[in-house]
C-alpha cells in the first residue's frame, strides 16, 4: 500500500491568518512537498483547476519544480481534466516530467467535477462524456506507440505522426478518477487501468459494488488480476491528539465547503455531518495516528484492498507548521501502523 497526498494549490485567505501571494503559496506548496519525499511518502498529487483560489492550472509545472526538490516520492496529476486537454500534450508534458524525475512521474486522468475549463478552452458541457472517451482513445494510443494514427470526433486527426519526448517508465503510469459513475468504474476496468476514486463524503464502504463493478470488468476484459490496482483519495489530516485534529480541521472544512456549496447551491455544511463523515463509517481520515491507520484498514478491508490512500488536507485555518507536523506523522507513525 502506498500513502500520499493530493493538493488542489489552494491560496486561501481566512480569518486570522496570513493572506498569501501566489508566489508565497507556491513556495509553501513546494516546501510541502519536499517535506513529503524526506517524511518518507510514497506520492504527492497535484490537481486541476481554473480559477483565482487555487494555483493548480499547470500542474505539470508543479510537479517539474517538485522533481528538481526531490529523490524517491512520486509525482502526479490529481487529476488532468483530459475532456478539456489536448492529450498530445498532455502525453508530452507528462513524458517530460518523468524525464525530469528519473521514472517518477504519473498522471491522474478525469472528467473533472469543476466545469470552468470547457468554457475557457471552447468545449461544450453537453460533450462532457464523449469528449473524456475520445481523448482517452487517443491518449493510451500516444502512450503506447511513438508513431500514432489515429481519427476522433472532437481533435484533428493524426497519420502516422510520431509523438516525442517518450518516457523512462514504459508504460507512464495512467489512473483513471472516477466519483460515483458506475459506467466509469467499468470502462477503467476494461481499460486496465488503475481506478484512483475520489470520497469526499458518505460512506466509504457504499463504494464496494462500483470497485466489483471495476474488478469484474477488468477480469472480463482478461487483463492479468495482480496488476490491477485501486486508490482512494479522501479528507485527512493527522495529529498528536484525536479532539487536536476534530477542531483544527473543522473550521477551515465548514468555511471550504460552504464556499463551494454557495457556488454549487448544496445546503450549508453541519458539524453533525462532519461528526458523521469523521467517525467509524465516514470518508474523512482524521485523528491520531492510530485512529487513521485503523480507519485505513477498515476502508480497505470494506472495498476489497486498497493500494494507495491520498489525503487532500488542504484547509484555510491550518497552518503550514501544522500541515507539515501531519506530514512527519504519517510518514513516522502512520505508515509502520500500517505494516509500510
Amino acid at each position: 500500500m502506498e500513502i500520499g497526498i493530493d493538493s488542489f494549490a489552494a491560496r486561501f485567505t481566512a480569518p486570522g491568518m496570513p493572506a498569501l501571494d501566489g508566489e508565497a503559496a507556491i513556495a509553501q506548496l513546494l516546501g510541502r512537498i519536499e517535506h513529503a519525499d524526506r517524511a518518507g511518502l510514497d506520492v504527492f498529487g497535484i490537481g486541476e483547476h481554473h480559477r483565482k483560489d487555487m494555483l493548480d492550472a499547470a500542474n505539470a509545472l508543479i510537479l517539474a519544480a517538485a522533481a528538481t526538490r526531490t529523490t524517491r516520492i512520486r509525482l502526479t496529476s490529481a487529476v488532468t481534466v483530459l475532456s478539456a486537454a489536448d492529450p498530445v500534450r498532455v502525453f508530452q508534458q507528462f513524458a517530460t516530467l518523468d524525464l525530469i524525475s528519473g521514472g517518477r512521474a504519473e498522471m491522474v486522468v478525469g472528467r473533472g467535477s469543476s466545469i470552468e475549463a470547457f468554457p475557457l478552452f471552447g468545449y461544450r458541457l453537453e460533450d462532457y462524456d464523449e469528449l473524456f472517451t475520445d481523448k482517452l482513445d487517443l491518449l493510451l494510443k500516444v502512450r503506447a506507440s511513438e508513431f500514432v494514427t489515429w481519427s476522433g470526433r472532437y481533435r484533428p486527426a493524426m497519420h502516422n505522426l510520431p509523438v516525442y519526448p517518450r518516457p523512462i517508465q514504459d508504460p507512464l503510469p495512467i489512473w483513471i478518477g472516477v466519483g460515483g459513475t458506475p459506467s466509469s468504474f467499468a470502462r477503467a476496468g476494461r481499460l486496465g487501468l488503475p481506478l484512483m476514486i475520489a470520497v469526499i463524503g458518505g460512506e466509504t464502504h457504499r463504494f464496494r459494488p462500483l470497485v466489483d463493478k471495476y474488478r469484474e470488468a477488468w477480469l472480463q476484459a482478461g487483463h492479468p488480476e495482480g496488476q490491477m490496482r485501486v486508490g482512494l483519495h479522501s479528507f485527512g489530516y493527522v495529529a498528536d491528539k484525536r479532539e487536536e485534529a476534530l477542531e483544527d480541521f473543522w473550521p477551515g472544512y465548514y468555511e471550504n465547503m460552504s464556499r463551494i456549496g454557495r457556488e454549487r447551491g448544496w445546503a450549508p455544511i453541519t458539524r453533525a455531518q462532519y461528526d458523521a463523515q469523521t467517525g467509524p463509517r465516514g470518508a474523512f481520515l482524521i485523528g491520531t495516528a492510530e485512529d487513521v491507520a485503523e480507519k485505513i484498514h477498515r476502508h480497505s478491508e470494506a472495498l476489497g484492498c486498497i493500494n494507495r490512500f491520498c489525503f487532500m488536507m488542504e484547509n484555510a485555518v491550518v497552518s503550514n507548521e501544522k500541515i507539515l507536523h501531519t506530514i512527519d506523522l504519517m510518514g513516522r507513525e502512520v505508515k509502520p501502523l500500517l505494516g509500510l
